[in-house]
């Protein structure tokens, strides 16, 4: 990994670890479950996640603003302006946590400029952590003992005559899914939760991750930025086929359908 950027890379993977240890404390303390206005679910590893995040950023960066999932409401008329912004999901898949299931993770991402920039997700129970960005590469480390190995390049694969293996979400199935699949080779589905979906397309253990169900950005960003890293893409639906580039910052947090796949920009 080169500098300045790749620094910044390695910050967000290091501040990501620090929130997936909190989690984990958690995960073992035992916790209870609340429920949002939404009825999305809330934990106190949300929060721990939350808290871990906001403090490693205002010391790496205290000059970028966050908005966060678990954070104070950043209206557009506020953040519209910002060219810059961090946008994180302290723990993305809290009902993959409530289930116990492993599939969560730690999602950070610097937007610049209305796109994803720089993004790090880190998956506690795997001990993985992957980072990137547009034209700077995307890589993996794998934690054990608290100690990070080394950083691997990883890029997508091209699919092949073999047919697509494509990902699904665990928690959210959707019948535009299957509508959009018809008449499509494919070889294999597996079912994912979180951004971790994003990171499975990103390393080449699958080809396509199509979504039809609501998302918001910051479920969304750091898992783009990886995969736009290692060479996919994530795009737009727009009458039913891939359109342009998905944005974030958007006056409307919440994101259209898009695909996230193998194929570059």
């Amino acid at each position: 990994m080169n500098a300045q950027p790749m620094d910044s890379l390695a910050a967000l993977a290091a501040i990501a670890e620090a929130a997936g240890l909190a989690i984990l404390d958690v995960r073992r303390q035992g916790f209870q479950v609340s429920y949002k206005d939404d009825r999305s679910p809330l934990t106190r590893a949300d929060l721990a996640a939350h808290e871990t995040i906001m403090r490693g950023l205002e010391r790496a960066f205290p000059e970028v603003p966050v908005l966060s999932e678990e954070g104070a409401d950043r209206p557009y008329s506020e953040r519209g302006g910002w060219e810059r912004l961090f946008i994180v999901d302290p723990l993305d898949g809290t009902k993959e946590f409530v289930k116990d299931n492993g599939e969560f993770c730690v999602c950070i991402a610097l937007a610049e400029n209305g796109f994803p920039a720089l993004g790090a997700v880190h998956v506690p129970t795997r001990g993985a952590t992957y980072v990137g960005g547009l034209g700077l590469g995307a890589f993996r480390r794998d934690v054990a003992n608290g100690q990070p190995g080394p950083w691997r390049a990883i890029a997508v694969r091209r699919p092949d005559a073999g047919g697509l293996v494509v990902l699904a979400s665990r928690s959210h199935p959707s019948p535009e899914l299957e509508t959009y699949l018809t008449g499509k080779h494919v070889r294999e589905r597996i079912t994912a939760g979180s951004a971790l979906k994003f990171c499975l397309v990103a390393e080449g253990a699958a080809d396509l991750y199509p979504r039809f169900n609501p998302t918001r950005e910051w479920d969304t960003a750091a898992g783009q930025a990886v995969l736009e890293g290692a060479g996919g893409s994530v795009l737009r639906f727009a009458d039913g086929r891939p359109g342009p580039r998905l944005p974030v910052n958007k006056p409307d947090l919440f994101n259209g359908p898009f695909l996230a796949s193998a194929l570059p920009l």
